[in-house]
């Protein structure tokens, strides 16, 4: 039982993949997303991309996984009041993913506290 529960430490970080895939993948999806006030939308993309990839990198190695876990929450945050809550009114699934991000953010919390290895940046 203790090594099935175990896969969850790769698991968690490897869903996040799939976001990655469509940053880089399929970038007009993502530029979609982005505010029109907000300039560079491509270059926002992309390093979205970049940025979680880095957690995911980061937490399956054990390496500030408990920083990468705290800012992936953080941007996920900044994405919920910064796009979601905006479009919510316009578009049904933007109040979808207000929830599904609540229970991204909460998830994240959760692999800092308990999950994560490297304790040298956050205690």
């Amino acid at each position: 039982m203790e090594k099935i529960l175990n896969l969850g430490r790769y698991l968690f970080p490897l869903s996040f993949l799939l976001y990655v895939g469509l940053h880089f993948g399929k970038p007009e999806v993502g530029t979609s997303f982005i505010p029109t006030w907000i300039p560079f939308a491509l270059f926002w993309d992309y390093f979205t991309g970049l940025l979680i990839l880095a957690f995911i990198i980061s937490s399956l190695i054990g390496r500030y996984d408990k920083l990468a876990s705290l800012l992936m929450a953080i941007y996920v945050t900044l994405m919920i009041v910064i796009v979601h809550i905006p479009r919510a009114a316009e578009y049904e699934n933007d109040m979808l993913n207000i929830f599904r991000n609540i229970m991204i953010i909460g998830a994240l919390l959760i692999y800092a506290k308990y999950v994560a290895k490297d304790k040298r940046i956050i205690g």
